[in-house]
């Protein structure tokens, strides 16, 4: 048996100095306040907009042009003018109905394709999955008039289909959602496949309820920008009356703008985005915390 004898420490050694222990501390410090410091800064110009747009809805009218930060006195007369001019009730019932139905579509085809590309190989699967990507890179601009002439030939035009239809499909959910399928443990699906399910009952029973933060994230964000798309609905409706943001700009005329009543549209076109995303934004969350774990 062999021992090891240690050397005792020296009788004049000195104690490492306490400046030198809390050096590192002092620096990790200093680095958490940095990076507090410029999410703040980021949160204060992110969030600037927004407080200047209901500033500015919440001002009277002959003060919408007001330099103020502080909008004093307070007036809801922008709000009551925008209720009255407009129907913004029923267009926010349109509005939802476009995006609840463009989102759940983009989010079933996506589910579908995703699951595809993750569970089989196939011949051309590479090359099917890069077109789909490059179609999400293609700019809007290039299949914009090609898709008001298919809608025009079907005679979709002013209508709340001509909207839905060209975009039943997301190339971005497609591969966000390809993503989390690969990550998805191959165990679960050898399991279900052994108790006897095929393929459509463990995508129902397996994958689908162990992948609600994802499924749930990617519908938030397909329903956000389903809600604020603007171009596309603007060459298809020529009811200003449809969807709000179509409403919105019958504030905005040749004989001068009402930049109150615009921001005070804009403000309620706002608010329901705002209470779905403080509702689900756990989800969202989740998503992408899991999106990196096996």
């Amino acid at each position: 048996m062999a021992f090891v004898i240690l050397d005792p420490p020296k009788a004049g050694a000195a104690p490492p100095a306490p400046a030198e222990v809390s050096a590192p501390q002092h620096k990790s410090v200093r680095r958490v306040a940095v990076g507090h410091v410029v999410l703040v800064a980021l949160a204060v110009f992110s969030i600037f907009p927004v407080y200047w747009m209901f500033a500015t809805a919440l001002r009277r009218p002959e003060d919408s042009l007001s330099g103020s930060p502080v909008p004093w006195p307070l007036s809801t007369e922008n709000f009551r003018y925008v209720f009255d001019t407009i129907p913004m009730l029923s267009m926010l019932v349109n509005t939802f109905s476009m995006a609840f139905v463009v989102a759940v579509s983009q989010l079933f085809v996506a589910l579908l394709a995703s699951y595809g590309f993750a569970r089989w190989n196939f011949v051309g699967k590479q090359l099917l999955f890069l077109l789909f990507v490059g179609s999400w890179l293609v700019p809007f601009q290039v299949t914009m008039i090609p898709n008001y002439l298919l809608i025009s030939q079907m005679g979709l035009l002013d209508s709340i289909a001509g909207v839905v239809i060209p975009n039943l499909c997301s190339a971005f959910g497609v591969m966000l959602l390809r993503q989390h399928m690969e990550a998805f443990p191959r165990e679960l699906l050898d399991a279900s496949e052994m108790d006897g399910q095929g393929a459509w009952a463990s995508l129902w029973k397996v994958i689908v309820p162990n992948m609600r933060p994802a499924l749930a994230a990617l519908g938030i964000m397909l329903f956000i920008s389903a809600w604020n798309e603007y171009l596309w609905p603007s060459l298809i409706l020529r009811n200003s009356d449809a969807l709000v943001q179509i409403g919105i700009r019958s504030f905005l005329g040749a004989e001068g703008n009402n930049w109150g009543a615009v921001m005070a549209a804009a403000g309620i076109a706002c608010l329901p985005i705002f209470l779905i995303y403080i509702f689900l934004q756990r989800h969202v969350v989740d998503a992408f915390v899991r999106s990196g774990l096996k």
